[in-house]
């Protein structure tokens, strides 16, 4: 059975009332399904944008907006941008470990906001690979994605799990590359990079120090930090700390 411990997540430590922003309230849950990352939902009370960050995991998101539904396949960010929030809009995703991958799209193409949205069956479903799906939710997220796997229309690679959590398989240093790109879209060291720029993030977001936060996330200095969440973040050290700009979602992580 999956966990069910949950976890509010207000904005990804944003502070109470940005002005002119919008008001996103996320809630996420671990999984323990080896091929889940996270299941994460949110809402919005009032429409405006927010700072999509970098972000390494490609996910399933369902959206409800004005009594339709919708679900997207998205791939990683490499870069900030600013995002679109309309006012009382309901999001659900599954976001997927490092490794796991749907073959029908390419991760690479996926990148930077480029979705896929996968065509409406009726109210309650969508097509994907010439079948009709139910749309999954927060609670029934892990069988979603055990019936996915039985279908063939997930798969996972292990090699990227184990080369991530420090082992050194038998394979040529391009040959690994080639896959992490395959699989992921992305290069190990941008994988490495983007992970760590989140890390910080967070832990200034919980009212760490800068000093603190670069040292636990392992950068070498302060300029060290600041050079690394100005391209993946947008932001210096410094705004970030103060949470004056809403953020996408945004989790503790290991240090990577």
């Amino acid at each position: 059975m999956p966990l069910k411990v949950t976890r509010t997540v207000p904005s990804a430590g944003r502070s109470p009332d940005p002005p002119g922003g919008p008001v996103l309230d996320f809630e996420e849950r671990p999984s323990d399904s080896p091929f889940i990352e996270r299941v994460w939902r949110s809402r919005s009370d009032r429409g405006g944008t927010f700072r999509s960050i970098a972000a390494c995991h490609w996910e399933l998101v369902v959206v409800r907006h004005r009594g339709s539904t919708a679900i997207r396949v998205r791939g990683p960010e490499t870069r900030p941008t600013d995002a679109d929030c309309p006012a009382q809009g309901e999001w659900f995703a599954i976001r997927f470990k490092l490794g796991t991958c749907m073959p029908l799209f390419q991760p690479g193409a996926l990148r930077d906001r480029n979705d896929v949205v996968l065509p409406d069956a009726t109210s309650r479903s969508f097509w994907l690979d010439g079948s009709a799906w139910e749309y999954p939710d927060f609670d029934n997220a892990e069988t979603f994605v055990q019936r996915l796997l039985r279908a063939g229309l997930v798969a996972r690679d292990p090699m990227i799990a184990d080369v991530l959590d420090g082992a050194t398989p038998a394979l040529a240093p391009r040959t690994q590359q080639r896959r992490f790109l395959q699989v992921t879209g992305l290069t190990r060291g941008t994988i490495h990079q983007i992970e760590r720029a989140r890390r910080a993030t967070y832990l200034l977001r919980q009212g760490g120090s800068i000093a603190s936060a670069a040292y636990a996330a392992g950068y070498f200095d302060q300029a060290h930090l600041t050079r690394s969440l100005q391209r993946w973040i947008g932001l210096t050290p410094a705004q970030v700390a103060r949470a004056d700009e809403q953020l996408s979602f945004l989790y503790n992580t290991p240090a990577p």
